[in-house]
């Protein structure tokens, strides 16, 4: 198995637990055993992740080397990063639906949005407090849970640093076992500079493809980290280099946008015209003006124009 550790594998129906008020619910365990898991992710990925190799290279070896661990030694921390509609919520989604029973419906999954969750600076100190005592208590519950942080180019500065002490190498914190828990910080934040740098190669007749993680990394770290407007800047965070990936997500193609439509209508059940498939991926804009070269939203829009070409 190029993907992952073979492994027996039989499924059953989901197991249920008692907890203490004797409710019955989901089991804190993960859904699939880990080397089950690391070959559906993969394939996903691989099928349904377009034009990402960086992605798929970089998620897939932190996502093994954690599951596989029977005793981590930290949480894994992923930051994902780019702009709109190039697979960043696709990914975090695909990642806890197939580890978790319920996927992002699992009581074990907690999703924040700045806008919906912190989005007055002057209860900046209340969210902190809010903020830590909801992962502390849902870590105690359950030491495999997943927490999904969106939008961090919106989250206020300084208030992230609270979750600090749950994302290192220590054994306890606040009584709570974590380092089974899985971080995932989503971001537009560094999008542009992946844009340019993106742009650069191609007037220099180069591929995007030959990107490299460390190029991306420096390009997203000015953007992001020393960004006095971004919910990193000045992090204790990335001071003391908790985050163990950082995912940089490339702008996408005309061709890379074709394999979204043919994607979208194979999943919608409809019929794969190429005529269809060529006049979605035309009517999205792209960038630069006059070249035309990659997609100004990605992916994002596909599926809402299919409608109109049928």
């Amino acid at each position: 198995d190029a993907l992952g550790a073979p492994c027996k594998y039989v499924p059953t129906a989901a197991p249920r637990c008692t907890d203490s008020r004797g409710t019955a619910g989901p089991c804190c365990t993960y859904s699939v055993p880990p080397c089950k898991y690391v070959y559906i992710a993969g394939c996903d990925l691989a099928t349904n992740l377009v034009g990402q190799p960086l992605v798929r290279q970089q998620v897939m070896k932190g996502v093994k080397e954690f599951l596989q661990n029977p005793s981590p030694a930290k949480p894994l921390v992923m930051s994902f990063h780019g702009s709109t509609g190039t697979g960043k919520t696709y990914v975090s989604s695909m990642l806890v639906r197939h580890l978790f029973q319920g996927g992002l419906r699992s009581p074990y999954v907690h999703h924040f949005s700045p806008i919906v969750h912190f989005p007055h600076a002057e209860h900046i100190e209340q969210y902190k407090e809010n903020l830590k005592r909801w992962i502390q208590g849902n870590l105690t519950s359950c030491g495999r849970s997943a927490f999904l942080f969106d939008e961090m180019d919106k989250m206020h500065p300084g208030l992230i640093d609270v979750i600090m002490p749950f994302l290192g190498p220590l054994w306890v914190v606040y009584g709570t076992n974590y380092r089974k828990a899985i971080f995932i910080f989503i971001s537009n934040a560094g999008g542009e500079q992946i844009n340019e740098m993106t742009l650069d190669l191609w007037r220099a007749h180069r591929d995007r493809e030959e990107i490299s993680l460390q190029d991306a990394e420096s390009a997203i770290s000015k953007a992001v980290f020393e960004n006095p407007q971004s919910g990193f800047w000045k992090s204790g965070i990335i001071n003391e280099h908790l985050i163990d990936f950082v995912v940089p997500f490339l702008p996408l193609k005309h061709h890379h946008v074709k394999q979204c439509v043919v994607n979208e209508l194979v999943q919608q059940g409809l019929e794969v015209r190429q005529g269809v498939v060529q006049e979605v991926a035309d009517s999205i804009p792209y960038f630069p003006e006059e070249e035309k070269i990659f997609s100004s939203t990605g992916c994002k829009t596909v599926a809402s124009r299919i409608s109109f070409f049928f």
